[in-house]
């Protein structure tokens, strides 16, 4: 058994492609992550994986896994030379009604790395070797399990760390975004065969696609496309979190308010002026929603080489943030005030910018009303807490949250999250509004033919309906090893 698999290995241990399970070596990986746990997983996939599984299973009754039905799990123990090494429940699946639409089989062990390490070393023994990274769900692509817009979901469900995240990872890897590219892709289908089949009878000036209907056809798509490619800007914030700058002067709580929000000494804390010299990011989640909080280096005028990089960072953190939250010492107001201003609002512009008012634990109510006066003019939300004392910290939450202004999402919504999907888009609307020009000035068929199929093949790319041994392999090297 274990000459015959080896001989099915491919060269350079590299997967192959083709037919359900035919020329496939079998690959074997640990799927849960890595460390000490209750239980871990050690997945099989290839033709051969229950004879291999087989060949170091013993079952109290002798039962063999070969013998038994799809999609059943056995009791039993991992044997080395009639030594146990673990207790365990194996899962069998017959091809094609597998993950991988392969013959697989999980062994669900305990979560000692000895055993885990142990099992791996067997099934290398009987012929198996290590799966790459992305490799299982890479084979459930090749076999027709799913396509690669599905397959590139199944990263970000993994990936994701909020409800939104998730929800958008779940509708993509349910085929929502794959069938309405493939919608778009029959409908040009249609109309450019339509057109160079004129092609064919050009001699005699046939017309036999309605220009009219493939002008009304090529508008719809290319409105279609660029909602889909217009939606990627939302969808790379709720999947990597909405970036929010902490910025103001230096020493007016802008790392306790960090520390604060998330529930943990992230940043250094000290009375000094310009502690914080560089950047520090971290996330939270707060009612589903994901913020990449940004705590910057304090703006002042001062000599100091170092510092001065550190506020020019700053400036720049301003610019690529969503939410600008400007954190204001209400206890001292510096003279500074009408040139902080001007540098912070200037960089603010079009952003959802909050003013926050701290140390308020330490102001009388006419304190209080001077301050409000002496801000005013300025047109944006204002909230006063005391981070210190985490006082008000709740309207904060809230604030962001209405800011985030997050439009609710239902189970049909195709948002992009993807920067390839982006990418291939525009270059599609380029395409198809090619074609809309074309028609207006009346070019011949075989033009028209030529960006019809080019829209066409940047749909299929997405979906991996069209796709390159390069493309492939940039995407699953990002899966992480055992899916």
């Amino acid at each position: 058994m274990n000459e015959e698999i080896k001989n099915n290995a491919p060269e350079n241990n590299k997967p192959l492609s083709g037919d359900l399970g035919e020329g496939r070596d079998v690959i074997c990986a640990i799927s849960t992550p890595a460390g000490v746990g209750g239980i871990a997983i050690v997945r099989l996939s290839g033709k051969g994986a229950v004879a291999v599984a087989d060949s170091i299973f013993k079952s109290p009754t002798d039962k063999k896994l070969a013998e038994q039905k799809a999609n059943t799990l056995h009791f039993g123990q991992i044997v080395e030379n009639e030594n146990v090494i673990d207790e365990v429940l194996v899962s069998v699946f017959h091809a094609p009604h597998s993950f991988t639409g392969e013959e697989s089989v999980e062994i669900s062990c305990h979560g000692s790395l000895f055993v885990q390490q142990k099992i791996l070393q067997l099934l290398i023994e009987k012929g198996c070797r290590l799966a790459t990274a992305g490799e299982f769900t890479q084979r459930a692509f090749l076999n027709g399990k799913m396509d690669l817009s599905q397959a590139e979901a199944v990263a970000d469900l993994i990936a994701s760390q909020s409800a939104a995240s998730h929800r958008l990872a779940i509708s993509q890897m349910r085929g929502g975004f794959s069938s309405e590219l493939k919608f778009l892709r029959e409908k040009l289908l249609d109309f450019v065969s339509l057109v160079e089949l004129e092609l064919d009878f050009s001699e005699e000036d046939v017309e036999f696609a309605n220009r009219s209907k493939l002008f009304d056809l090529a508008n719809e798509i290319e409105g279609k496309i660029s909602r889909l490619a217009n939606s990627f800007e939302f969808g790379n914030v709720l999947k990597n979190g909405i970036p929010v700058a902490l910025v103001g002067e230096t020493n007016v709580g802008k790392s306790t308010l960090l520390n604060l929000l998330l529930n943990e000494e992230k940043a250094i804390v000290s009375n000094i002026h310009g502690t914080t010299r560089d950047v520090i990011e971290d996330s939270i989640n707060i009612q589903g929603i994901t913020f990449r909080f940004i705590d910057t280096a304090g703006i002042r005028k001062t000599a100091d080489t170092i510092e001065n990089m550190g506020i020019e960072r700053t400036f720049e953190q301003i610019e690529k943030a969503s939410i600008v939250l400007w954190l204001v010492d209400s206890t001292s107001v510096s003279e500074h005030i009408e040139w902080l201003t001007e540098k912070i609002l200037k960089r603010a512009e079009r952003k959802k910018t909050i003013l926050i008012f701290n140390k308020i634990d330490k102001l009388s109510g006419e304190d209080l009303e001077i301050l409000n006066e002496l801000f005013s003019p300025f047109d944006c939300e204002k909230i006063k807490i005391s981070a210190k004392k985490r006082l008000n910290t709740e309207l904060l939450q809230k604030a962001l949250i209405d800011a985030a202004q997050m439009p609710q999402i239902s189970a049909n919504d195709v948002i992009i999250t993807n920067v390839r999907h982006y990418e291939t888009l525009q270059n599609a609307q380029t395409a198809i509004s090619r074609v809309l020009d074309g028609l207006n000035k009346h070019l011949s068929g075989d033009f028209l033919a030529q960006d019809i199929r080019e829209c066409m093949f940047y749909l299929g790319e997405i979906t991996g309906q069209i796709s390159t041994d390069e493309v492939l392999e940039h995407i699953f090297s990002k899966f992480c090893i055992g899916k």
